[in-house]
């Protein structure tokens, strides 16, 4: 029961990363889960799923300060207190050269992948202090470690992430908040499909082999596997851990 007593938020809670990480929350004995995401049906679909009465939810834009406010105080409200956030909203851009890459997808990116962190912690933080400590994990991917032409605005957010992570860690180790990164090489779900039709165009499924035979393991992550590393870094399992990029990618970056 890794999860006893403990309170989760978790961003982009309606798809599939964020989704499995909850159910795997729950089975560990979480105390209460917030589920946010932009659309509300979906989320409404998600805590359907998950079937329990410790699951609630709040449709929020995470790149807007009210909104990122109004998630943490709904937590509070319903919960009481707030012990993992887990910072897991992203969006994928489109797939263009940086000469043509359109200015409002770019601005639409930085704003969902790497603004929403920084407003995650800041509206956080403070219930944290108050609790004693915490747990912050933030979904960066492989493309925060290494470069990919044609994403501009994918790579850059998911490197700025790091930053905001060691900012984050630094500042919050006084307080006992911990705060970690993950970086997940492709994984099976919506937004590789987007990608994969992105980079090859009405051949998504040979750009899926590409990118697999790039992979040392040779296949896609789960989102359970995600989940799982997720999991740790909420847990007291990882009470030492903070300011730690971690690869999840079957060697992709090695």
């Amino acid at each position: 029961m890794r999860m006893k007593e403990k309170v989760a938020v978790i961003t982009g809670g309606a798809g599939g990363i964020g989704l499995e990480t909850a159910r795997m929350f729950l089975k560990e004995g979480a105390e209460g889960i917030l589920l946010t995401d932009l659309d509300d049906a979906r989320l409404k679909d998600a805590a359907k799923q998950l079937e329990s009465d410790r699951v609630a939810y709040f449709a929020a834009d995470v790149s807007k300060n009210s909104d990122v406010e109004a998630y943490s105080k709904k937590a509070i409200e319903r919960f009481g207190r707030i012990d993992v956030l887990f910072l897991n909203a992203g969006i994928e851009g489109v797939v263009k050269p940086l000469t043509e890459y359109p200015e409002d997808v770019y601005d639409k990116v930085m704003a969902v992948n790497a603004k929403s962190v920084w407003l995650g912690m800041k509206h956080v933080f403070p219930h944290m202090k108050e609790n004693g400590g915490g747990s912050v994990i933030i979904t960066s991917s492989v493309a925060g470690m290494q470069g990919t032409p044609n994403v501009m605005a994918y790579v850059t957010s998911k490197h700025a992430v790091i930053g905001s992570m060691k900012v984050g860690a630094l500042e919050g180790a006084e307080h006992n908040i911990r705060v970690n990164s993950i970086h997940p090489s492709p994984v099976d779900n919506r937004m590789m499909r987007s990608l994969e039709e992105g980079f090859s165009p009405g051949g998504a499924e040979e750009a899926k082999k590409g990118f697999e035979a790039m992979i040392p393991l040779g296949r896609y992550a789960k989102n359970d596997e995600i989940a799982s590393l997720a999991l740790f870094l909420a847990s007291d399992e990882s009470k030492f851990i903070t300011g730690a990029t971690y690869a999840i990618d079957g060697g992709l970056t090695t």
